[in-house]
């Protein structure tokens, strides 16, 4: 709840507050079971108060993704880089890792979506609005493979689109095996990362 002012009335919710409130739920009792008035509850103030800050649950949701997860930040800045920094293979080692990591971290929170057909669509919709989405990802490693290719860093026949696709789905799959068959379906995600870019990068080179 929230603490008292000076004044001793309560005090005015923060936006870190409010988003604390969102993560907590949403990692415990995932996305579809996180309403507004719920974040609100959790953060001591009124769904008004929750409104002055944030636009709806789909912002908040994402902004929990990109601040409150820590291999977000990593992801992008490795999917930013500009080719040349690093190997071909090196570059996407660090991606397919932080990418892991970040589906794994995400997953659980959005599972429940997709038992409520209703606010799966609405969820969607809300994303899309605020410019964000599952394919963003997608999007940035290709522009990043295509400027590689651009340099003559790739193969000049190479799918940018098709590796990009084939890097974050074995990512996403590796999440999806370590929630539901348990740690040991998995290979420790350093060693997974390394030869999924191996394998990437020898079908573009």
């Amino acid at each position: 709840m929230l603490t008292p002012s000076s004044s001793g009335q309560p005090a005015r919710p923060t936006p870190q507050r409010i988003l604390d409130a969102a993560e907590k739920l949403m990692r415990t009792v995932g996305l579809a079971n996180t309403t507004t008035k719920a974040i609100a509850r959790e953060a001591g103030c009124s769904e008004a108060a929750l409104y002055k800050h944030y636009t709806n649950k789909e912002e908040l949701f994402v902004r929990v993704l990109l601040e409150r997860t820590p291999n977000a930040g990593p992801l992008l800045a490795a999917l930013a880089a500009e080719p040349g920094e690093r190997t071909v293979e090196e570059g996407l080692a660090a991606i397919a890792r932080h990418a892991s990591l970040f589906y794994a971290d995400a997953m659980p929170m959005a599972a429940s979506l997709f038992a409520e057909p209703v606010l799966l669509t609405r969820h969607r919709e809300g994303v899309r609005k605020a410019g964000a989405g599952p394919h963003v990802v997608l999007e940035a490693l290709v522009a990043h493979l295509e400027r590689g290719r651009a340099r003559g860093m790739t193969a000049p026949d190479a799918d940018p689109r098709a590796a990009a696709a084939l890097l974050l789905g074995a990512c996403f799959q590796r999440a999806f095996f370590l929630h539901f068959s348990g740690e040991d379906t998995v290979e420790p995600v350093d060693d997974f990362a390394t030869a999924v870019a191996r394998t990437v990068w020898a079908a573009i080179r």
